[in-house]
């Protein structure tokens, strides 16, 4: 099942023919990251070295992310300059958790760093898409 696709069913998006892709994708990707780093932060922990600015790190990336998609999933009534300014926000903080894990040459880390990635890239072009 697709998040796209509970989207475009929204009554006021089935009136209004307007679903914007873009958003769509980057809801998508948020609720990924989420927990692609809330699942990087338990490796950390796990890992023999002092990994706990990765685990904050990471921890704090997915409770933006998961602020941000429950924001974007949201079609009733508007906030548009809110929503902006959290996919913004949620770009800077997956930029910054995956500068953090690049720091660190195990597989969890990359992986989290490539959906960080994504995800910011996805947040800035939702957010470009959105007039206030």
């Amino acid at each position: 099942m697709s998040i796209r696709k509970m989207i475009a069913l929204h009554p006021d998006v089935k009136r209004s023919g307007h679903v914007n892709d873009p958003l769509g994708d980057a809801v998508h990707h948020a609720m990924y990251c989420a927990k692609m780093c809330l699942s990087c932060a338990d490796a950390c922990v796990a890992e023999e070295m002092d990994m706990s600015q990765c685990v904050r790190t990471c921890s704090d990336c997915a409770d933006v992310c998961e602020a941000t998609a429950r924001l974007g999933l949201r079609r009733t009534g508007s906030n548009e300059q809110i929503l902006i300014e959290m996919l913004e926000f949620c770009a800077r903080v997956c930029d910054a958790c995956a500068a953090e894990c690049e720091h660190h040459d195990n597989d969890h880390c990359r992986l989290c760093a490539q959906m960080c990635r994504e995800c910011a890239e996805d947040c800035r072009k939702a957010a470009q898409s959105i007039t206030p």
